[in-house]
């Protein structure tokens, strides 16, 4: 099990890094700011929405060696528009915010790991929980409540620290039961990298120190 929990973490890791690296490599480069904000914007968006639907529907199908180019992919993209933390915030503030997250994430993934209760419908809160709220974030669009907008941003930092308590636990559940594949500990590193962007980025959201 903890062999399988340690190939987790380094996928996971190796994803992060990528998304950060990208962002920053970015945000410091004129051309490719402007070549990724000017008018490649929503290609990248939809690539990276791609890459999830796909990546969810083919891991297990994929050999290993598929399955993290896929995942790096996915980073690499996702770095690309995550570029724009970089360019509104300030270091500091992101260092900061990102010792905050992995702080609140390690939490919440010590309690998934220990915790004896079934956390199985926690999943689905969650699940239902996050539609709501993409349903709201739409409507906000057009209603552009700032109040509205910080509650919602909050709502989905719980949402995905639940997540991140229902997805370890899930893996400790499958290692415990003899699942043992790099299949399982890339797509679980897929999702715990995703609990932590969001909770990365709905944090930095609401206490973030912008350049301005």
């Amino acid at each position: 099990m903890n062999k399988i929990l340690s190939k987790t973490f380094i996928f996971m890791f190796l994803g992060l890094l990528t998304t950060f690296l990208t962002g920053y490599v970015v945000s410091i480069n004129e051309n490719m700011v402007n070549a990724v904000y000017g008018g490649l914007y929503w290609v990248f968006i939809i690539l990276e929405l791609a890459l999830v639907i796909f990546f969810a529907a083919r891991v297990y199908k994929m050999k290993p060696t598929s399955a993290k180019i896929c995942f790096l992919l996915y980073s690499f993209v996702s770095g690309l528009t995550f570029s724009s933390v970089f360019i509104y915030f300030k270091l500091s503030s992101i260092i900061s915010v990102f010792l905050i997250t992995a702080i609140v994430f390690g939490i919440f993934g010590l309690i998934g790991y220990f915790t004896k209760m079934d956390l199985s419908k926690l999943g689905t809160f969650c699940l239902m929980g996050l539609i709501a709220v993409l349903i709201c974030c739409i409507v906000n669009i057009f209603l552009k409540n700032s109040t509205f907008e910080l509650i919602l941003s909050i709502i989905t930092i719980l949402i995905f620290l639940g997540y991140t308590a229902y997805d370890i636990k899930n893996l400790k559940t499958l290692a415990e039961n003899g699942v043992d594949n790099e299949a399982l500990a890339i797509n679980s590193a897929f999702e715990l990298y995703l609990d932590f962007i969001n909770i990365f980025l709905h944090l930095i959201s609401i206490i973030g120190d912008s350049k301005d």
